[in-house]
């Protein structure tokens, strides 16, 4: 070795304190910040923290490059070239030693970590044309004998915390993330002694009606509710009771007074309820959507964090418990008010069976846009009217089908809908028939299922009928098929799992403390990260991050700032509407260049003005564009400077909601359309969760052979009804029997007596069927019909 290269050498404090010579460490040297001290105690769990999933840490790349300022190689002048095929050699020799391996672990670098650490380390050095002197002499010794392999330690360490500078700074970025005591995050609620108040009961029970008239009759209040609708409901309601109260949500603010003064009373979605203003009373109603997997942390957030002297929770009791359990943490009591149904409710003892029994008073509650459609038209078929409720429409068609429905005057006495009328609409109910008792959702992983709906849905559904002071005394729940309704009235008979853990979500402040840490990381990967290190306790659980993250990642390449990133983020829209995403990405790279984002843009983007929906296609349409205004208007709010046209585009949404009210009136009209653009035969309406009808007939078809009319009839069987069957009866272990014994020979007389399918139909249906037999056109032709072919075929040779 050159003799000038000592003096550089002892300026390495790092490899005296942690070079290893031959697998025996070296003499103790002061700690520093490469000492393993500060790292070990995350990898090893001290303090009960659990290990980070290192799986998240994606490391920063560096690019190879000189090591002088200008270019030159001063360790080959100091010693000589590197020979990089040694040098290769000596690095896989470090890799492989179990002592290297030992003190990375020491060091927070697991087996993922390590390996990682070590390709990026030798990729640096074999691709680099020089590296930094230091390093050059340490792997020219290492070449010439004069040193260990082990040397290498000090510069890999270094290296791996360059690309994952989250091993510097873990104990920073846990007590970041430590969500252990969510109270304290609320400074003003807890300088003052509140008094909370449970409201306690079922649907129907008129507790939120006695917690509202406290709410009336305080000096200053909040009311904070789950939907736009239940906000617009209360606000209107105190206003009419000549109490000012402004409206706010995520789209919208209303004040009572002219002046646009902020009144003493206030109705909002829970969401924007503010943490820093104090009130006589605030209600919080929906209580128990404090366990939402999304949305659970807003309900947190209002219970733990509201400035009122009076809190007002209204809600299921299966919830008493976690919330009495929460104000104990804040010292607070809890005075749990229990309400009983103020009208009887009776679930029958037979199923409805046939459209031709519905009554006036009656809600099909369905679960998909298919059935919704389907059912719909069976109903105007026999000339009823109905009305349509589901969750994609705008708040102002759902309030006007609810009107249409509740309007004695008006010929429309039936309603179909989704469990969107479980909550926010007043409805006059007589008879809830569900559909269906199996829903579509979506597990932890993100996979669609199906499975019976839970006994708090179906409570909360079927409390809709027989509302107290409409003209229906007693309410009344049946099915709509036999088998179904056992099961329903097991699903009612059982109790309300408790609610057992409130939600949690990490605050921009948060993310943005995390972001300084590790400002390469993109904002998906901080979220991440946060919940993966995040600690709670067993009350609360850290809220699903999916649609977050979906939205970070696609807006991940345009240039913003992150608390302008993490405010698109939160956006409320649907990302199964590919128009809305595709919508929040032209406002995201607008806003990133500076361009306000004008009506005029807007208008050319939507192409509005826009006609009558013509089939069901242009109906989702315009439900897409109704929640890209609404998106707009919720920016609009956050930043008013970018979107400053908030006044015209809620005008032109008025008259969009007007717009789609027509289409939903004409929805039997758009269903034909629909069918007579589509290929004959098929029942397709609009692909949502499950398979379509036209699939679903040529699987059962294909699998049966159509070799007899009840193959025929499970092969045209309406795909929502063997749907709920076949899920039955997997869980039952009974499938096969249960599909033998309903569709043997029913499905044709039922389709007859709903009008469905007439006897010239049918006919024709057995005339095909047995073309196709002949012709063996499924591989079941008889013996005689293929000697016949063979004595056709000869005769054809001859």
């Amino acid at each position: 070795m050159s003799r000038c290269a000592w003096p550089l050498l002892r300026r390495l404090p790092a490899r005296a304190g942690l070079a290893l010579r031959h697998g025996r460490p070296a003499a103790a040297a002061p700690s520093s910040p490469s000492s393993p001290s500060s790292l070990s105690s995350w990898s090893s769990g001290d303090g009960g923290s659990r290990a980070p999933d290192t799986s998240l840490f994606v490391p920063v790349p560096l690019k190879p490059g000189p090591g002088g300022a200008a270019g030159e190689d001063v360790g080959a002048e100091l010693t000589r070239p590197l020979d990089k095929g040694e040098v290769l050699k000596n690095l896989n020799k470090f890799y492989k030693r179990k002592e290297i391996q030992r003190l990375g672990a020491e060091n927070g670098l697991d087996a993922r970590l390590f390996h990682q650490a070590f390709i990026s380390f030798r990729k640096y050095i074999m691709e680099s044309s020089s590296v930094s002197a230091d390093l050059h002499i340490i792997l020219n010794d290492i070449c010439c004998d004069a040193g260990h392999v082990d040397d290498l330690f000090p510069f890999f360490l270094r290296h791996a915390k360059q690309i994952f500078p989250m091993l510097d700074c873990m104990d920073d970025l846990r007590k970041i993330s430590d969500l252990r005591l969510p109270p304290n995050w609320y400074p003003d609620a807890r300088a003052i002694q509140r008094k909370i108040i449970f409201h306690a009961g079922p649907t129907n029970s008129g507790k939120t009606y006695h917690a509202i008239q406290r709410f009336l009759s305080a000096k200053s209040g909040i009311y904070c509710g789950p939907l736009k609708l239940l906000a617009h409901e209360i606000f209107q309601k105190t206003n009419d009771a000549n109490v000012p109260c402004d409206l706010v949500t995520g789209e919208e603010r209303v004040y009572a007074n002219e002046d646009a003064r902020q009144a003493p009373h206030i109705a909002c979605t829970i969401e924007m309820c503010s943490t820093n203003t104090p009130y006589e009373v605030a209600v919080i109603d929906e209580i128990q959507m404090i366990r939402d997997p999304a949305r659970g942390w807003a309900w947190t957030r209002a219970l733990l964090g509201l400035c009122a002297e009076e809190i007002h929770v209204c809600g299921e009791a299966a919830a008493v418990d976690l919330v009495t359990e929460l104000m104990y943490t804040t010292g607070e009591e809890v005075e749990v008010r229990h309400y009983k149904r103020l009208t009887p409710l009776t679930v029958l003892d037979y199923a409805l069976e046939s459209l031709d029994n519905l009554r006036p008073g009656d809600c099909i509650v369905c679960f998909s846009k298919n059935d919704i459609y389907s059912v719909s038209r069976q109903i105007e078929a026999r000339g009823l009217e109905c009305a349509v409720i589901y969750g994609s429409l705008p708040p102002g068609t759902k309030l006007e089908q609810a009107k249409k429905f509740n309007d004695p005057d008006d010929p429309c006495k039936i309603l179909v809908a989704t469990d969107a009328i479980g909550m926010g609409l007043n409805l006059c109910i007589r008879r809830i028939i569900f559909n269906s008792i199996v829903k579509p959702t979506v597990n932890e992983k993100g996979e669609k299922e199906i499975d019976s709906i839970p006994t708090s849905q179906a409570l909360q559904i079927a409390g809709r009928a027989g509302r107290f002071g409409s003209s229906f005394t007693q309410g009344e729940v049946t099915t709509m098929h036999r088998e179904d309704l056992v099961q329903l009235k097991e699903i009612l008979s059982e109790a309300v799992p408790p609610v057992k853990a409130a939600g949690l979500h990490p605050t921009p402040e948060q993310i943005e403390m995390f972001a300084y840490h590790l400002p390469d990381a993109t904002l998906s990967n901080l979220i991440d990260i946060f919940v993966s290190l995040s600690q709670v306790d067993g009350m609360y659980f850290v809220c699903n991050i999916d649609d977050f993250k979906f939205l970070a990642d696609m807006i991940q390449h345009i240039p913003l700032n992150l608390r302008s990133r993490y405010v698109f983020c939160t956006a409320p829209l649907n990302r199964k509407e590919p128009f809305v995403c595709t919508t929040l990405l032209k406002f995201a790279r607008q806003f990133s260049r500076n361009e306000p984002l004008t009506f005029d843009w807007l208008c050319r983007h939507t192409k509005w003005p826009l006609a009558a929906p013509k089939n069901i296609k242009e109906l989702v349409h315009l439900e897409a564009v109704h929640d890209v205004f609404d998106l707009y208007l919720w920016l609009s709010y956050r930043f008013m400077d970018m979107f400053p046209d908030a006044a015209l585009v809620r005008d032109i949404q008025k008259k969009l909601d007007d717009i789609i009210q027509v289409g939903v009136c004409n929805i039997t009209k758009l269903i034909r359309a629909s069918q007579s653009a589509a290929a004959p035969g098929t029942a397709e309406v609009v692909s949502e969760d499950f398979p379509t009808a036209k699939r679903d007939a040529r699987v059962a078809s294909d699998r049966h052979g159509a070799k007899s009319p009840e193959a025929l009839s499970i092969a045209v069987e309406a795909p929502a009804l063997r749907r709920a069957r076949n899920t039955r009866a997997s869980r039952s272990g009974t499938r096969q029997e249960d599909l033998k014994s309903y569709g043997r020979g029913s499905l044709a007389n039922r389709l007859l007596r709903e009008g469905l399918l007439t006897q010239e139909m049918l006919r024709q249906l057995e005339s095909e069927w047995q073309d196709q037999h002949r012709n063996g056109r499924y591989g079941f032709g008889s013996k005689r019909d293929d000697q016949h072919s063979s004595k056709e075929t000869g005769k054809k040779r001859k």
